[in-house]
């Protein structure tokens, strides 16, 4: 069976990558052909029109476009999470200099970003900072981390959408003064000369339900066959004996612009964080793990709690109980064996 598979380029669609290309699938009877998308929004509608069989998708995006929110609404389950956390926080060089923090540590550069951002409000030149979707952690990331200085984003920034892939080349450009984003475009920002690695997403918010395996609700008779493979896929990417053979993989074939061995310092959690070659290095960075696979409905709740205090749900309704729905563990036990 040939299945077309999207994902966006980024680290964590490493079990996706890996699935497709080193025989994952083809071990369970599957030839997967791997679309590259260039923003949430292609691959969200390219899924909901059924050009896309299935997809490597932001948790949040996956549940905005069930529930009808964004996009074109689509009847879809996530059968199996794909990892935790990978995102970051990045600011440009010339943001950074003028926020200069006390420390590198996480409620100091907070406040030093609040400060700066409510001066550039007050003089009418609001910072402009990028996120990847609206419905994104990356999006709730941002609140959560202007919140840690006393600022209100909605106030005092403008908020731009930028696909993942275009990030480094608008903060060159100078059309953003910051983004938070997942691996490895921050790494790739800094090795360019391009900007800071400010905050980890993983400090703002521990283990952040990240990126989903989005399907068809009902009538995927691939449905089991190809979480299997990707949860073997997972488990061969998780494994710090592969890191090598991965990262190799994923600067060849999903073209993140970046090299291999930088591809693995974000696998690693080991990253440069400016242009001085100053290293931070956390291993829940990025969590590709086996316990990260089961799609908890917890998740989901938390991340309907985001969006309503983002104003992008009304409070009180069963947005909580239909997006936890969406999220079935029994899918992926049912597949894997329990």
């Amino acid at each position: 069976m040939r299945l077309r598979l999207g994902y966006v380029p980024l680290t964590d669609a490493a079990p996706v990558i890996a699935a497709a290309e080193m025989g994952f699938a083809r071990a369970e009877g599957l030839e997967i052909a791997l679309s590259r998308e260039p923003s949430w929004a292609t691959l969200r509608d390219r899924l909901a029109l059924g050009h896309l069989d299935a997809a490597h998708m932001l948790g949040p995006l996956a549940i905005a476009s069930a529930l009808g929110l964004s996009g074109p609404q689509a009847d879809i389950s996530v059968p199996m999470a794909l990892g935790l956390n990978g995102n970051a926080v990045t600011v440009s060089n010339a943001l950074w200099a003028a926020m200069a923090p006390e420390s590198d540590g996480l409620t100091d550069v907070a406040a030093s970003f609040a400060r700066v951002a409510r001066t550039r409000a007050g003089e009418g030149r609001p910072l402009t900072i990028g996120t990847v979707h609206p419905f994104s952690s990356h999006s709730y990331q941002l609140r959560l981390f202007a919140g840690l200085g006393g600022l209100d984003l909605d106030a005092a920034v403008r908020l731009v959408v930028v696909p993942p892939p275009d990030t480094v080349d608008a903060l060159g450009r100078g059309r953003i003064d910051g983004f938070c984003v997942g691996a490895p475009w921050n790494s790739v920002a800094v090795a360019a000369g391009l900007g800071r690695i400010a905050a980890l997403g993983c400090e703002i918010a521990p283990d952040c339900p990240e990126k989903v395996l989005a399907l068809p609700a009902e009538g995927a008779d691939f449905m089991p066959p190809l979480v299997r493979a990707v949860h073997r896929a997972g488990l061969w990417c998780a494994d710090p004996a592969n890191r090598v053979a991965l990262s190799t993989l994923l600067a060849a074939r999903a073209e993140l612009d970046s090299d291999a061995a930088l591809i693995a310092r974000t696998l690693a959690g080991a990253l440069i964080v400016d242009a001085g070659g100053r290293e931070r290095a956390n291993p829940a960075y990025l969590r590709l793990d086996a316990a990260t696979h089961r799609p908890d409905p917890a998740h989901a709740r938390w991340l309907v709690t985001q969006m309503i205090a983002c104003g992008q749900v009304a409070p009180g309704g069963d947005a909580a109980d239909r997006a936890a729905a969406l999220y079935r563990p029994d899918l992926l036990e049912a597949a894997i064996g329990g």
